[in-house]
């Protein structure tokens, strides 16, 4: 509707004090377009948090620096200029003269190192498993980064479900008041009672007052993940009673987790770095070639050269090596192992946790706030009838905190879903 009352009036021709009411016009609808923006659902807030994420900007510049460490590995090394003088005297009266004896040679020629092509093969693929641990890392930072804006994203909903359900609780609070002291201005009560009633409007009035300082903070808590403040969040939500993925599918799909991406891709890593310490076992090669010509205009000189490395002390150079790189593939083995458990028992603890949690804000919803909703507004009608106005404050206390908690669980609810539901990648959840 507002693009065609915008359209409709930037159409008719305007002189200055048109333009003035339009300029006016739109500032008043500004704060109404800017509000029907500024509410995302679970979904749009995952998806601009790994948008904007910088630390995932960080992680796709180190996995194209490994891209670039790869297509560099394995090649030849440069080759190396050789310029050199033979024959010099180094005593006598001509020492160091290169014109004084005719066999001093001037020399130039080009020297080239040939590492085994195991060996290169070898670095070739271990560069090739540094980008997977790169990739490794930057995955299990976007699942990290997706659970924690849900987690966010959650408890700004549980905040704003708190606010709303206090406020809800001030119509029958100011009536009680009211009430109060039109009793105590008749005669009927004692003053004591006015004032009960208005210090319950004071207690509720404080218990909004923390409940907005909580939603402030939970919004900024979800502007660190997108990038920007938020009036509030949809309406709509997950269902937190139904996990996506079961227990038995995420043991299943243990090493695919975040946390352990990064350590299996590590473990490939110290497998490659064992095979180039095996490869370079084997002897690397050199080839070179100059020309020298000698003084007084002699033939010139040819000198072809083959080099073969000896490796004759493996024992205390290339087998330590391979020993190093094999006890680092053992700790990595090792550190993976720890880890699974890890997650094991912490997946298992999670579920039970959020069977635990589920059945208590069922039975809450099912049973206990109908049960203290019926028991306050039956005290308040009492107490409309010219009951006491005590057991409306304690129906009133017992409903209030109730209503808290019932908010926090739902919270913490919706967080031990969103720690569960988001510890598989997108593709795997599927």
């Amino acid at each position: 509707m507002f693009p065609l009352l915008l359209n409709a009036r930037v159409a008719q021709p305007c002189g200055r004090a048109t333009g003035a009411r339009l300029l006016v016009f739109l500032l008043l609808l500004w704060p109404v377009i800017g509000s029907a923006q500024s509410t995302l659902s679970l979904d749009q807030a995952m998806r601009l948090a790994v948008e904007r994420a910088p630390m995932l900007d960080a992680r796709r510049a180190q996995v194209e620096a490994a891209r670039q460490d790869w297509r560099r590995s394995g090649r030849l090394p440069d080759p190396m200029l050789m310029v050199g003088i033979d024959d010099l005297p180094a005593s006598g009266s001509d020492a160091f003269d290169p014109t004084a004896d005719a066999m001093t040679m001037k020399r130039i020629g080009i020297r080239q190192d040939l590492p085994a092509r195991a060996e290169r093969a070898a670095r070739r693929s271990l560069a090739a498993r540094t980008i997977d641990e790169a990739q490794a890392v930057g995955q299990a930072e976007a699942l990290a980064i997706r659970r924690s804006a849900a987690e966010a994203w959650i408890g700004l909903w549980a905040t704003q479900q708190e606010l709303d359900e206090l406020i809800a609780l001030r119509e029958q609070t100011d009536l009680a008041s009211r009430l109060a002291q039109a009793r105590v201005a008749g005669g009927t009560d004692p003053a004591a009672d006015a004032l009960a009633a208005e210090a319950a409007v004071l207690e509720l009035e404080n218990r909004i007052e923390s409940a907005r300082a909580a939603h402030t903070a939970a919004q900024a808590g979800l502007a660190r993940w997108i990038g920007t403040d938020l009036s509030g969040v949809t309406a709509e939500t997950p269902d937190f009673s139904h996990l996506p993925i079961s227990e038995a599918q995420l043991q299943a799909s243990l090493d695919r987790l975040g946390p352990l991406l990064p350590i299996t891709a590590r473990l490939e890593t110290t497998a490659a770095a064992v095979d180039l310490a095996r490869a370079e076992r084997r002897p690397d090669w050199s080839v070179a070639a100059s020309y020298g010509e000698r003084n007084g205009g002699g033939s010139g000189m040819l000198m072809l050269e083959v080099a073969i490395q000896l490796p004759l002390f493996t024992g205390n150079r290339q087998d330590r090596d391979v020993a190093a790189r094999q006890a680092d593939y053992q700790a990595a083995l090792a550190s993976r192992e720890a880890v699974r458990r890890e997650q094991m028992a912490a997946i298992r603890g999670q579920v039970a946790r959020w069977e635990s949690l589920k059945r208590q804000v069922e039975r809450e919803e099912s049973a206990l706030l109908p049960l203290l909703r019926d028991r306050s507004a039956t005290a308040l009608a009492a107490y409309r009838a010219g009951a006491p106005v005590r057991p409306w404050l304690d129906a009133r206390g017992d409903e209030l905190q109730a209503l808290i908690e019932h908010a926090r669980r739902t919270g913490e609810l919706g967080r031990t879903w969103a720690a569960l539901a988001f510890l598989l990648p997108p593709e795997v959840e599927q």
